[in-house]
């Protein structure tokens, strides 16, 4: 009697990406609508509470659970805001951030962590510009971006509009904005006050990449 053939069922890829913010969730949520032929599980993540150790302690803890990757994107405007005002004598944030992410490349093989300066405002405004003007604040990246996109504003209703949301909008321009974000280099510990967008990263795995060449 013949045996049965093993029947071996692929598993899809899933990434898990902890992010700050509510405009990081809805971008990757529209990624996720608008390019159904993409056969990876893009599951956002946001820490009840949003300080530093706490999205650390969060990627530690996805990169032990059934990911593929876990992606770990983080706005340094606030992490700088932070360092500037901190007391003399406590440790520096940014110091502490820098630790977290050295960490997790040497002893986390499945986590990748983007570094946006100032914040994803900066990856938008890629996608129309090639720009290496460091933004000091989130709010100056958004005033420029708002020269493109006219009427951006930060609310879920702007970013998820059937047919026209977020995605849509800077779809066409994506290529170049990855490319711009690669030109930027890699976020830097001798020098982090500097614009910085890793975004490039999550298009170019090796899981998505096929489908954003």
């Amino acid at each position: 009697m013949r045996k049965p053939k093993k029947i071996i069922h692929k598993i899809n890829p899933s990434f898990a990406l902890v992010v700050d913010g509510e405009t990081e969730v809805w971008y990757l949520q529209m990624l996720k609508r608008n390019e159904r032929d993409i056969r990876v599980s893009i599951k956002p993540e946001i820490p009840n509470k949003k300080s530093l150790e706490e999205q650390y302690n969060l990627v530690c803890d996805l990169s032990g659970k059934e990911f593929t990757k876990v992606f770990w994107i983080i706005d340094l405007d606030t992490l700088i805001k932070e360092d500037n005002e901190a007391p003399k004598g406590k440790k520096s944030p940014l110091k502490t951030f820098e630790e977290y992410r050295t960490d997790l490349i040497k002893n986390y093989t499945n986590v990748v962590v983007i570094v946006n300066n100032p914040c994803i405002e900066f990856w938008f405004l890629l996608h129309f510009e090639k720009t290496s003007k460091y933004f000091g604040t989130c709010s100056s990246a958004e005033t420029q971006l708002k020269k493109h996109l006219k009427n951006y504003e930060k609310t879920q209703k702007f970013f998820t509009k059937q047919n026209d949301d977020i995605y849509l909008k800077l779809k066409p321009k994506l290529k170049q904005a990855i490319d711009n974000s690669f030109a930027l280099g890699n976020f830097d510990n001798e020098n982090p006050k500097k614009a910085m967008c890793e975004m490039g990263l999550l298009f170019k795995s090796d899981e998505l990449k096929k489908h954003f060449e």
